[in-house]
C-alpha cells in the first residue's frame, strides 16, 4: 500500500487591483453579471464571466425556477452560452462572484460539482488549462487549472 498526498497551488489576492488587467476585467464582468440573476427563492445572485481565446468575454447569471432543480448555475449559463456562440474558441478562464441579499460575499463562492465537471469538459476540449478566479469581498482566489478544484476529473475516454 502507498500513502499519497494531493497538493494544489493557488493564489490569494486582497483586492481586484492586485489582479492583472485581463483578470481584473474578467472579475469585474462576473460582478456585473450577478445583477442578471433570477433568484426569488435563495436571493443568492451569482455572476460568471468566461474569457475566450479570442479575448471575448461572455457572461451568465444563475436562474432559479420554482420547479427545482430546473434552474441553472451562473457558471454553466456562461460556459454554455460561450460554447454555443463561439464553438471554435477555447475557454481560457472563468471568474465567479456571488452576492447574498445584495452584498458581495466576504469569502469567494465555490462552484458546485456539476459546474466543475463542465469546466473540466471545456478544459479537456481545448487541451489547455482553464483558470478559475473566485471573487469575494475580503479575498480573491485564483486557481490555474480545473484539476485544482476538481481532482480526479471524470473522463471515461481515457
Amino acid at each position: 500500500m502507498k500513502s499519497l498526498e494531493l497538493k494544489i497551488r493557488y493564489s490569494e489576492y486582497d483586492s481586484l487591483d492586485e489582479l492583472s488587467p485581463r483578470d481584473k476585467a474578467l472579475a469585474e464582468a462576473a460582478l456585473r453579471a450577478a445583477s442578471g440573476a433570477y433568484t426569488p427563492y435563495s436571493h443568492f445572485n451569482v455572476g460568471a464571466a468566461v474569457r475566450l481565446s479570442t479575448g471575448e468575454i461572455e457572461t451568465g447569471a444563475n436562474q432559479e425556477n420554482i420547479a427545482y432543480p430546473s434552474g441553472l448555475c451562473a457558471e454553466r449559463t456562461a460556459m454554455f452560452h460561450a460554447g454555443a456562440a463561439y464553438p471554435g474558441s477555447d475557454m481560457e478562464a472563468i471568474a465567479i462572484a456571488a452576492n447574498q441579499n445584495g452584498r458581495l460575499c466576504a469569502s469567494p463562492a465555490t462552484p458546485c460539482g456539476a459546474c466543475r465537471q463542465v469546466m473540466a469538459e471545456y478544459q479537456t476540449k481545448s487541451g489547455k488549462p482553464m483558470e478559475i478566479i473566485l471573487v469575494g469581498a475580503e479575498k480573491i482566489w485564483k486557481f490555474y487549472k480545473v484539476d485544482d478544484i476538481l481532482p480526479f476529473i471524470f473522463d471515461s475516454l481515457k
